[in-house]
C-alpha cells in the first residue's frame, strides 16, 4: 500500500474493525472508497453474521462500475466446525483467499516465538544473563504448550487458544520483577505465567496441574548453570545473542518427536489412528446406501437383519420390585447395584421402543419420520444411534462392539442381582456411574468402623495377579478389573509405572484392589496421582484419581499425560 501511495494517513485506506455497531461505518468506507478508487480493510467478519448477506450485495453492487484502482480486504477466523461457518459463498468464490497458518513442530513454533523479540528486548534487562535464561526457556514452553495440542486429549484435555500475546506480556512481566527485584522471584514468576497468564485460558485442573508441571521443569535456579534439559540432549543454552539463538536452535534440537514435549512416541500413533479413523468414517458416509436402486431395498434388508439380531439379543429387563424384596439389608453395595438395574432397563426399554417402531416402519405400517430415518443411517453405519447415547454411559465404540459390551454389563449385573454378594472381582466399566460404586466401598467401610466419611479416602493397591486368579472377594474394599493406562503401563515385577512400549497404546492393568482408609494414613510419598476417565476422550468423563507407586519423579507422567481409562 505505502509503495502504491496508500496509507491511513493520506485517507486512503478506510480501515473498520467490525463488532457492534460498526456495519454503517463499514458501509459508508466501501461507498466512499468505491467512487474513489481507494482501498477497505474489513477486519473480524465472522463478528457480524447478520450483516454478511448486505455485505455480499454491497460487494456485488460496487464491483460494477468502480474504479480500476478500488480494493476490498477481509479477515476473518476459521470456523471451528463445518456446522457452524457462517461466510456466504458468494464471498468466497469472489475473493482470493490467503490463509495463515500457524507453524507446525518444533523447530518452527521455538523459531516463530523467539521472532517475536530482538537484539533489543535481550539488552533491555539489567540482569541479562538471567532474563535471557528465562526469555529462551519460556519460548520453549510457549511452543510446547501451543504444539500438544495437536495430540489430542492426552496433550490437552481441552483446546486452548493460547496466542503470541500470551509470550509477550509474560515477558514483560519477567523483565519487569527482575528488575524489581535483587533476587529472581522463581516461585512468583512460575504463578504469574502458569496460573494467570497461560493459566488464565485453562479451565481443566488436570491441564492447570499440567501447565504448572512444564514450567516447575522448565524455570528452576539450575538453569542459570546450564543444567536443565528443556527435552532428551536439548539443555537451556549458555547466555547468547539473538541470531546465535536462533543458530543454537537450528544446531543442537533434536528431529521432531512427542519426546520433545515429555510425550512417549505412542501418542503420535494413536493420534495419528483417531485422525484415520475419522477420515474413512467420512469416506464411508459419503457412499451412496440405495444398493439396488431401482428395488430400493438393498439399504433397508441389511438394516431388517441388523435390526432383527438386535432385537433376537436383547434379554427382558430387570424386575426391580423383586430385587427390592430379594435384598433384605440395603448395603451401599446393594443401593448401588438397583439404581445400575434401574438405569440398564431405561436404555434397554428405549432401544426395545424404537426398534419396535423402526420394524412396523420398514414393513410399511407406520410413516418413516426423521427419527426412524435416523436410527436407520446408525445401524447402516454401525455407529449407536443418538437416542441411545442419550440413556446410555459415554462410549466411543462401533455399534456391534458397543452392543456386545452392553449385553456382557446385563450379564454382569445379573449375576450380582442374583443374591447381591459382592463379586469376588468387580468390572469397574461395567457401571453406568463408576463414582457410586467408589463412593460405597467408602461408605461400607465408615459404617463398619464408625468413621467420618468425609475424612476418608481410597487406597490403591495394584496386585499381581490377572482377573481369572481372583476367587473371593477382599475382606474389605474390592478388587476391580477393566482399567487400562495411556501413555505409559504398568510394570507388574516392580510394582511401579514404567515407560510404555512401542506401539502397545492401553496395556491392561492387572486386578486393583480399592480399600477405604483416613486421609491421614495416605502414603503420599512417591506416588503419581493418576487421572481415571471413562474413556479416551477424557476432560467430561473423569471419574476418580488413583494413586499409583511410581519410581521416578510423578512430573515425567504428567508430561505424558498418563491416565487410566474403563474402555
Amino acid at each position: 500500500g505505502t509503495k502504491l501511495g496508500f496509507t491511513i494517513d493520506n485517507g486512503k485506506i478506510h480501515n473498520v474493525s467490525l463488532g457492534q455497531g460498526q456495519e454503517i461505518v463499514a458501509e459508508h468506507a466501501m461507498e466512499v472508497a468505491a467512487a474513489e478508487g481507494h482501498w477497505v480493510i474489513l477486519q473480524n467478519i465472522h463478528l457480524v453474521a447478520r450483516w454478511l448477506g448486505t455485505l455480499e450485495k454491497l460487494v456485488e453492487h460496487h464491483s460494477l462500475d468502480s474504479p480500476p484502482e478500488y480494493r476490498l480486504f477481509m479477515s476473518a477466523e476459521p470456523a471451528p466446525s463445518p456446522e457452524t461457518h457462517i461466510i456466504p459463498q458468494g464471498l468466497l468464490d469472489n475473493s482470493i483467499k490467503i490463509t495463515s497458518e500457524p507453524p507446525t513442530g518444533m523447530r518452527a513454533n521455538l523459531h516463530g516465538a523467539l521472532d517475536l523479540f530482538s537484539q533489543e528486548t535481550l539488552e533491555q534487562c539489567s540482569k541479562e544473563t538471567e532474563f535471557r535464561c528465562i526469555l529462551f526457556a519460556l519460548c520453549y514452553f510457549h511452543a510446547a504448550v501451543a504444539e500438544r495440542r495437536r495430540f489430542g486429549t492426552q496433550g490437552w484435555n481441552r483446546s486452548y487458544p493460547f496466542n503470541n500475546g500470551d509470550l509477550t506480556v509474560s515477558v514483560n512481566v519477567l523483565h519487569n520483577y527482575l528488575e524489581a527485584n535483587p533476587k529472581v522471584p522463581w516461585d512468583d514468576l512460575r504463578y504469574l505465567f502458569g496460573e494467570i497468564m497461560y493459566g488464565g485460558h485453562i479451565t481443566d485442573d488436570w491441564d492447570r496441574r499440567l501447565c504448572r508441571t512444564y514450567l516447575s521443569e522448565y524455570v528452576q535456579p539450575e538453569m542459570l548453570d546450564g543444567e536443565v534439559a528443556l527435552a532428551p540432549g536439548f539443555m537451556i543454552p549458555p547466555r547468547l545473542d539473538y541470531e546465535a539463538y536462533h543458530q543454537y536452535i537450528d544446531d543442537n534440537l533434536p528431529g521432531e518427536s512427542p519426546h520433545l514435549y515429555g510425550l512417549h512416541p505412542n501418542a503420535e500413533m494413536g493420534f495419528l489412528t483417531v485422525t484415520s479413523d475419522r477420515l474413512f468414517r467420512t469416506v464411508l458416509e459419503l457412499q451412496p446406501k440405495e444398493s439396488e436402486a431401482a428395488g430400493g431395498t438393498g439399504a433397508s434388508r441389511e438394516e431388517q437383519a441388523i435390526l432383527d439380531e438386535i432385537l433376537g439379543q436383547l434379554p427382558e429387563p430387570f424386575n426391580i420390585e423383586e430385587m427390592m424384596a430379594k435384598a433384605k439389608e440395603k448395603t451401599p453395595y446393594t443401593v448401588v447395584a438397583l439404581q445400575e438395574c434401574e438405569r440398564m432397563n431405561i436404555l434397554t426399554n428405549e432401544i426395545r421402543r424404537s426398534l419396535k417402531e423402526l420394524d412396523l416402519g420398514l414393513q410399511g405400517e407406520l410413516t418413516i419420520t426423521s427419527e426412524m430415518e435416523e436410527l436407520t443411517n446408525a445401524l447402516f453405519y454401525d455407529s449407536v444411534p443418538e437416542s441411545w447415547t442419550h440413556y446410555a454411559y459415554p462410549s466411543l465404540l462401533s455399534l456391534a462392539t458397543w452392543y456386545a459390551d452392553l449385553l456382557q454389563r446385563i450379564r454382569e449385573l445379573e449375576v450380582w442381582s442374583t443374591d447381591f454378594v459382592l463379586p469376588a472381582t468387580v468390572w469397574l466399566a461395567g457401571f453406568f456411574n463408576p463414582q457410586s460404586f467408589l463412593t460405597a466401598i467408602m461408605q461400607s467401610t465408615a459404617r463398619k468402623k464408625q468413621w467420618p466419611l468425609d475424612k476418608m479416602c481410597l487406597a490403591v493397591d495394584v496386585t499381581k495377579k490377572t482377573r481369572e486368579e481372583i476367587t473371593f472377594p477382599p475382606r474389605e474394599g474390592s478388587y476391580v478389573h477393566g482399567l487400562f493406562m495411556e501413555g505409559a503401563r504398568w510394570d507388574v515385577a516392580a510394582g511401579s509405572i514404567a515407560d510404555a512400549r512401542m506401539k502397545e497404546l492401553t496395556p491392561e492393568m492387572p486386578v486393583i484392589l480399592l480399600r477405604a482408609i483416613p486421609v491421614d494414613r495416605m502414603d503420599t510419598s512417591n506416588v503419581y496421582e493418576c487421572p481415571v476417565y471413562k474413556t479416551r476422550t477424557r476432560g467430561p468423563t473423569y471419574v476418580w484419581t488413583f494413586n499409583l507407586k511410581t519410581k521416578e519423579k510423578a512430573a515425567k507422567w504428567v508430561l505424558a499425560g498418563v491416565a487410566l481409562l474403563l474402555e
